[in-house]
C-alpha cells in the first residue's frame, strides 16, 4: 500500500503523471475563470474570499507537482499566475484587481501545497538500503 501511494506522488508512473496534468490544467482553467468573472455572476458577500485563493491555488501547485513538474516551478509558476490573474482583473467591472491580499494568499496556497508534497514524499521514501520487492538477501 506504502509503495503505491509513494509511486503515486512521486510521479514515477507516466499514468498518474498524466492524469496530474490534465488535472492541474483543468484546475487553472477553473481559477481563472472564476477569478476573470465580472462581480455581477458572483454572491455579493464571499466571507471565504482568501481561503478560496488559497485552495485554488494550492490546488494548481499540487498538481503540477504530483505531474512531474519540480516544486520550486510549480509553486513559482503558480505564484506568477495569481500575480497575472489579478493584474488581469483590473478591467473587468466589479472587481479590484491587483489585490496585495488576494497574492499573498496565492503565494500561500501555492507554497503550503509544494511544502506538503515534499513532505509527504520524503515520508513515503523508503530507507536506504531496503530492496524494492522485500527480497531476503
Amino acid at each position: 500500500m506504502a509503495e503505491g501511494l509513494r509511486r503515486l506522488v512521486s510521479g514515477e508512473e507516466r499514468r498518474w503523471r498524466r492524469l496530474w496534468a490534465g488535472l492541474a490544467v483543468l484546475a487553472v482553467l477553473v481559477v481563472v475563470w472564476g477569478s476573470l468573472t465580472p462581480a455581477s455572476g458572483l454572491p455579493e458577500s464571499l466571507p471565504w474570499d482568501k481561503a478560496s485563493h488559497f485552495l485554488g491555488y494550492a490546488g494548481v501547485a499540487g498538481l503540477m507537482g504530483l505531474a512531474g513538474v519540480r516544486l520550486p516551478l510549480a509553486c513559482g509558476g503558480t505564484f506568477l499566475l495569481g500575480v497575472g490573474v489579478e493584474l488581469a482583473q483590473i478591467p473587468v467591472p466589479g472587481r479590484l484587481g491587483g489585490d496585495v491580499a488576494d497574492i499573498l494568499a496565492n503565494g500561500l496556497g501555492a507554497v503550503a501545497a509544494a511544502l506538503a508534497l515534499q513532505g509527504l514524499r520524503l515520508g513515503l521514501q523508503r530507507p536506504s538500503g531496503t530492496k524494492r520487492h522485500g527480497g531476503t538477501g
